[in-house]
C-alpha cells in the first residue's frame, strides 16, 4: 500500500498536521515510520477516513434521485449568450463547471449566489497519477 507523510495526509483530509496526528495518537489512523525516521500512513486508510468523515451539505427539502455523483454548492459565476450558459458553482472544495443553454438557466432561476445540485453522469472519468510517485516521502 502507498505510505504518504503526515503533511501531505492532512491536505487530502482538510484538516491540520497536528489533527492527523490526534487521529494516529488515538487509533483513527495506524502509522509507521519511513527509511527517514519521519511518520507515515496508509493511504488506503487515509482515503477510507476521508470518506467516513465526509460531510456534504444535505439535498434541499423534497429533492429525491437515484443519482449518486451529486454536490451542493452555490453559483459562482454564469456567461450566457443568446444560445448556450457556463454555470459555474463551488460545491464544498469542488468547482464545478456546467455547460446548459441560457433558457436553462432563466428556467431555472439562477443567479450568483444561489443554491443548486450539481449531478454528474457519464460513462467517461479521467484518473491521473504520477506512476512514478508510490510513495511520498
Amino acid at each position: 500500500m502507498p505510505k504518504m507523510r503526515v503533511k501531505d495526509a492532512a491536505v487530502h483530509l482538510g484538516v491540520s498536521d497536528d489533527t492527523v496526528r490526534r487521529w494516529v495518537d488515538r487509533g483513527l489512523l495506524a502509522s509507521s515510520n519511513d527509511d527517514a525516521g519521519r511518520m507515515v500512513v496508509d493511504g488506503y486508510e487515509v482515503a477510507m477516513v476521508a470518506r467516513q468523515h465526509a460531510t456534504p451539505p444535505e439535498l434541499p427539502a423534497g429533492l429525491a434521485s437515484s443519482a449518486r455523483n451529486r454536490f451542493v454548492g452555490l453559483v459562482t459565476d454564469i456567461r450566457t449568450d443568446t444560445v448556450m450558459a457556463q454555470v459555474e458553482l463551488q460545491c464544498g472544495p469542488f468547482r464545478v463547471v456546467s455547460l446548459m443553454s441560457s433558457e436553462a438557466v432563466r428556467d431555472l432561476g439562477l443567479e450568483l449566489g444561489s443554491s443548486a445540485v450539481a449531478t454528474i453522469k457519464s460513462t467517461h472519468v479521467v484518473v491521473e497519477t504520477d506512476k512514478h510517485d508510490k510513495e511520498t516521502a
